[in-house]
């Protein structure tokens, strides 16, 4: 089965856009949040923000254990403490890095039926209400690394991702197989 959506993954300029607010909330945006639900359950990944599937709106949803979550026009109003943890995104698949995050936010904004909601979370669910929003301005998880691990990383991107000269997808098809520029394996 295929997902509805496909991710957006780095190297897209979409993921660099800071996202605008939703006015409506309609049917529309409720086959679109179902959507997305689906795509993130097929990765599977926690959380997935509008603009990883290249829609420019700041609303996410998530599943942290509990059921699927929508939070429309996010706002974290507290942060507290510091949390040291490892984290990767479904926009940079296979790669993770240990990031530092407020460990407690206060997070409000709404939900599919125009209610306002207000969460208090803690460690894990914090960091993905956190790393979502991020997606929504257009912030993704290397620009949070010290300046030291992100060159590195930023190396390690541009030759698993961009591969700007075509070497390594033709040294790939050489051995019989190459990850096409669209991200899917391809075989010959």
């Amino acid at each position: 089965m295929s997902s509805p959506y496909k991710i957006r993954v780095y190297g897209d300029p979409v993921l660099r856009k800071m996202a605008n607010d939703v006015s409506d909330i309609d049917g529309k945006l409720v086959k679109v949040c179902n959507s997305m639900l689906e795509t993130m359950y097929d990765e599977p990944g926690l959380g997935l923000a509008a603009p990883q599937v290249g829609i420019q709106k700041r609303f996410f949803v998530y599943d942290f254990g509990e059921g699927p979550g929508i939070i429309i026009n996010p706002v974290i109003q507290e942060s507290r403490d510091e949390w040291l943890f490892e984290e990767g995104c479904l926009s940079v698949p296979g790669l993770h890095w240990d990031i530092t995050r407020p460990k407690e936010v206060h997070i409000t904004g709404y939900d599919l039926d125009g209610e306002e909601v207000s969460i208090e979370a803690d460690e894990l669910q914090s960091r993905l209400f956190q790393h979502e929003m991020d997606h929504l301005d257009g912030i993704l998880l290397i620009d949070r690394l010290d300046d030291e691990t992100r060159k590195a990383a930023l190396i390690t991107l541009r030759e698993t991702f961009l591969d700007l000269d075509g070497s390594r997808e033709e040294k790939a098809k050489e051995k019989g197989r190459f990850r096409s520029r669209s991200g899917g394996l391809s075989l010959p």
